[in-house]
């Protein structure tokens, strides 16, 4: 064995509250469900059948139902979702030596070694399967050597699907890939790179880090440096949720200042829960 190979598989629940929801109302499987708050609210999740309708997260409620008017709306389990992420976090603590919660939902783990004794893409399918046999949660993952493109193969595999990228044929995955698919590029960078002739990840592997820097500031030798499969392999074990929220949609726009105040307060002393 190569000592200096790395192993980071990436795990990812799929669609995770709509997931929650469905177990909880098996009724719910194979509908257009949106999670979140109603006409007035947002989509904090929807199913992959929603999404054929265009729907997305954040997308505004009303518009969502515009597009799919017979969609299911639900919102009830989230005490639950906590449950089931401390669930999944318990069974990948009692199978692997190191890994990350980089959210309610996401896992990275470091599998470094374990090609000794079971074979790491072995292990990784196995972990993947006890998930979704104990929980009956979908889940998808990804395995390479580092960490953005494990989570890269992750969203290829998706859904409830594995992907390896073997170590030596990172470029064979990255490069025929639309620039849009690397970890970070958002909508207005996505423009400004098709706007300089990159549209597939090749293209950017094909530049300079001196060009995309001028043209991106630091974040384009960052983004050459992922083009040609360079990224972290850190794991970070210290996990704290970042932030914890309770939303109300009230049913008309309110102006007074005190009860919005009030309001405010009101949630903050409810949003107790923790994952």
């Amino acid at each position: 064995m190569n000592e200096s190979l790395r192993y980071i598989a990436h795990f990812d629940l799929d669609s995770f509250f709509v997931s929650v929801e469905i177990l909880n109302d098996p009724s719910l499987k194979g509908k257009p469900v949106l999670v979140g708050g109603y006409e007035r609210g947002v989509v904090a999740a929807c199913s992959y059948e929603a999404r054929k309708y265009g729907i997305h997260s954040a997308m505004p409620m009303k518009k969502a139902l515009q597009l799919c008017p017979h969609a299911v709306v639900t919102s009830n389990s989230r005490g639950e979702y906590s449950k089931y992420s401390r669930w999944v976090t318990e069974i990948i603590a009692s199978k692997v030596p190191l890994f990350e919660k980089a959210s309610i939902d996401e896992f990275y783990i470091d599998l470094t070694g374990m090609d000794k004794f079971f074979g790491v893409s072995k292990y990784a399918k196995k972990l993947r399967e006890l998930i979704i046999k104990e929980t009956g949660l979908p889940i998808s993952c990804g395995l390479s050597s580092v960490k953005f493109i494990s989570k890269m193969a992750t969203n290829e595999a998706k859904p409830n699907g594995f992907l390896e990228v073997p170590h030596g044929k990172e470029k064979e995955f990255l490069w025929p890939l639309a620039i849009e698919k690397i970890n970070g590029v958002g909508k207005q960078t996505e423009i400004q790179l098709k706007n300089l002739g990159f549209y597939k990840i090749e293209d950017i592997a094909n530049s300079t880090p001196e060009f995309l820097e001028r043209h991106l500031g630091k974040w384009g030798e960052s983004l050459w440096k992922k083009a040609h499969g360079i990224g972290s392999v850190e794991i970070d074990t210290e996990w704290e949720q970042k932030s914890i929220s309770h939303e109300n949609t009230f049913d008309k726009d309110y102006t007074d200042v005190d009860f919005l105040h009030s309001e405010l307060v009101r949630l903050t002393e409810k949003t107790a829960y923790t994952v």
